[in-house]
């Protein structure tokens, strides 16, 4: 790359760091970036040794700095002649860096001042002794020179003023993106939860622990009997979400004749097998059961499709199968009927329910 190109590669970078500045409020800065690049195309300009530029080219060098001057001017007060927009501005990107091969009119009718002095940021400030000097010698001819832009006091409150507004909408924009991306991952933090309830809900405490009894306290004479739950067979058993048995006890017609129980959710799944491995204490003594009661045992499982817990089978154990060690008794398709009137087996496979009977006597 050549060095005039390097040169407008170097003013394009310069013109794009202003106008970015100027864009983003920053007015300070842009003021800064576009008094020194008109400074640089000023010198360009007037250079009578540079062979790089043809004389046309700098006079569009020439429109351009007076442009950056006018925009610089329009920052520095709002009530300022020179009125120049950044919109207006920005269409002199493509120009600059082209400059070389640009033969258009050039799209504003303003003149070059190839004989102006543009002063980099903080050299008008000491000139303002000479001004001063000169608007002393020149009193009556005010009207020959227009008033400059803001002096020193003036440049220095517009500077404060754009610092003070930068800081602050950075510092609510900071704050802005801060609650922005906290209500955001609050939002997926709710989302996920709610998706999680729905599709895989967690047991509830009571589920994780079960709702087993103690045993009740011994009675002379009296056998006490605690079923412990092995294991359940079934085809699909890797499949069932959050599985535990409801232990009940029923007369002949269904009735209740002791409180319900609870297993713990089963954790241990083994082929076709769940592992409950749980002792559960039947609150009442074997004596003192009706003629015709019977031991249910409920199977239920999450479906999360239907998101309610649903009973998959049960199985009962009557009063002549009361008997110490261990048994195996047959599972029965859904509802469970406590009646034990229309019983239909789950399958013919061999899958069952694994219980071990303890009984306890006090002599």
């Amino acid at each position: 790359m050549s060095d005039v190109n390097k040169t407008i590669q170097k003013w394009h970078a310069s013109f794009k760091k202003g106008t970015d500045f100027d864009s983003w409020g920053q007015l300070v800065e842009a003021i800064d970036e576009y008094q020194i690049l008109a400074r640089q195309l000023q010198k360009e300009v007037q250079s009578t040794n540079s062979s790089d530029f043809t004389e046309e080219q700098k006079k569009t060098l020439a429109k351009i700095a007076t442009c950056l001057e006018m925009r610089s001017a329009s920052l520095q007060c709002t009530q300022s002649k020179e009125e120049f927009n950044l919109e207006d501005l920005k269409k002199l990107e493509t120009i600059i860096r082209n400059v070389l091969t640009y033969n258009k009119e050039f799209p504003f009718d303003v003149q070059p001042v190839p004989l102006r002095k543009i002063f980099a940021p903080g050299e008008e400030e000491n000139l303002e002794l000479e001004e001063e000097e000169d608007a002393t010698a020149g009193a009556g001819s005010t009207e020959a020179f227009p008033p400059r832009a803001p002096g020193a006091l003036h440049l220095f409150i517009t500077r404060l003023s754009s610092h003070v507004i930068v800081t602050c909408c950075r510092v609510l924009e900071d704050h802005l993106t801060v609650c922005v991306c906290f209500f955001f991952c609050f939002c997926l933090f709710c989302w996920c939860r709610a998706w999680l309830h729905r599709s895989f809900p967690p047991a509830s405490l009571a589920a994780l622990q079960g709702t087993l009894l103690p045993r009740l306290p011994s009675e002379p004479g009296m056998t006490l009997l605690t079923i412990r739950i092995e294991k359940i067979g079934l085809k699909d058993a890797g499949q069932c979400i959050d599985p535990y048995m409801t232990i009940s006890v029923k007369d002949v017609n269904g009735v209740d004749l002791n409180p319900v129980q609870d297993t713990p959710v089963a954790t241990r799944k083994e082929d076709t097998y769940i592992h409950f491995s749980v002792d559960v204490e039947v609150q009442r003594h074997v004596e003192k059961l009706p003629k015709g009661a019977a031991i249910f045992f409920e199977f239920k499982h999450y479906k999360p499709k239907k998101r309610f817990t649903s009973t998959k089978c049960f199985a009962f154990m009557e009063m002549d199968e009361i008997k110490p060690g261990p048994i195996v008794i047959e599972l029965y398709k859904k509802p469970t009927d406590f009646k034990r009137k229309k019983l239909q087996l789950l399958t013919k496979k061999p899958l069952y329910l694994h219980l071990h009977q303890t009984l306890h006597k006090d002599s």
